[in-house]
């Protein structure tokens, strides 16, 4: 039997930092309706997702400028939901663009103040909840983006500013500057380099963490088989997470990680997103759907908590699982 949709009453929202903001624990990654590394995305299916996305009670969204060759996914996002703004946080990002289809970071304050006003008109808003800078840029001193990032603050652009794919000098750098209200590292089960120094730093300073990859670009949703073939095009191949003999200890994981969610009465990817979002320092984990079903099932991933002999379980398969080899999306 299908189970019911999470409603808002059921879900504890967290608060986002210093900002007042409040968010559901899991949150709509929109990269995958962008269709650049996603195979067979549709904008109707596109729209849908986002619709289930608010319908299974989540109301925190998360898109950038560079999602899409053309702001695919913040268009997408207003089509389907600007009739439902009020109802919406909204996150968007700065600093990277294409250039002939090919990722380039620019980081420059004009750059960003142009992006910044390019996002509103496509998602079709005066400001947007939260507005990150994608990725530090090397040819910019930090502290000349942070300051076009305040300066889209106190203009009432944005009600708050992030900061993705940081160290924490470089986070300490840039909140000189700029109010920091969240951090975007990726983390999931098998990828917890920011245990060690990125996540006691945001607690001290009041700083939220949304993470990405929580499911691992899907590995971690128990959908792929050991004998999955990869479609020309699809871009996970080139993560080491997903060759030869990781690929195998993954897999091993995952199977034990099916036992356990088979007897608590859930879904692999409810169980791994559960234990995700309740790590100590977590505010939400940005979840990437391009079909309905897929982002209904990642919000019954919020809304009640693992039990201790379950925690233990999983503890014991990350254990034998051993340290995998890891890789980050922005090089």
């Amino acid at each position: 039997m299908a189970r019911e949709p999470v409603r808002m009453a059921a879900v504890e929202l967290r608060r986002l930092g210093a900002s007042g903001l409040e968010v559901t624990p899991i949150a709509m990654g929109c990269w995958p309706i962008a269709g650049v590394t996603s195979l067979g995305v549709t904008e109707t299916e596109s729209l849908q997702t986002l619709e289930a996305a608010v319908d299974s009670g989540i109301n925190f969204f998360d898109t950038a400028y560079c999602y899409g060759y053309e702001g695919e996914s913040e268009l997408r996002i207003r089509r389907a939901l600007g009739h439902r703004r009020e109802e919406l946080v909204l996150a968007t990002k700065g600093g990277i663009h294409y250039e002939d289809r090919r990722q380039v970071r620019d980081a420059r304050p004009a750059t960003l103040r142009r992006q910044c006003e390019e996002s509103l008109r496509r998602l079709g808003t005066d400001r947007v909840e939260l507005l990150y800078l994608h990725a530090p840029d090397p040819q910019v001193p930090l502290a000349e983006s942070a300051g076009a990032l305040r300066e889209l603050l106190e203009a009432g652009k944005t009600r708050s500013i992030g900061l993705s794919n940081a160290t924490v000098a470089q986070m300490e750098e840039f909140a000189r500057i700029c109010p920091l209200t969240a951090c975007q590292p990726h983390f999931n089960m098998l990828q917890r380099e920011i245990e060690a120094d990125v996540l006691p730093w945001c607690r001290r300073n009041d700083v939220a963490v949304v993470v990405y990859w929580p499911l691992l670009k899907g590995l971690l949703a128990g959908q792929l088989s050991r004998q999955h073939v990869f479609e020309p095009g699809d871009g996970r191949p080139k993560y080491p997470m997903f060759q030869g003999a990781e690929w195998d200890r993954n897999q091993d994981l995952v199977d034990e990680l099916r036992q356990i969610a088979t007897e608590a009465g859930r879904t692999v990817a409810e169980l791994v997103l559960n234990w995700t979002i309740h790590q100590p320092g977590i505010c939400a984990a940005l979840c990437g759907a391009r079909r309905p079903g897929q982002i209904a099932e990642n919000a019954r991933g919020m809304g009640w908590r693992l039990s201790e002999s379950e925690r233990g379980a999983i503890d014991a398969a990350l254990l034998r699982r051993g340290t995998p080899v890891s890789r980050g999306a922005v090089t």
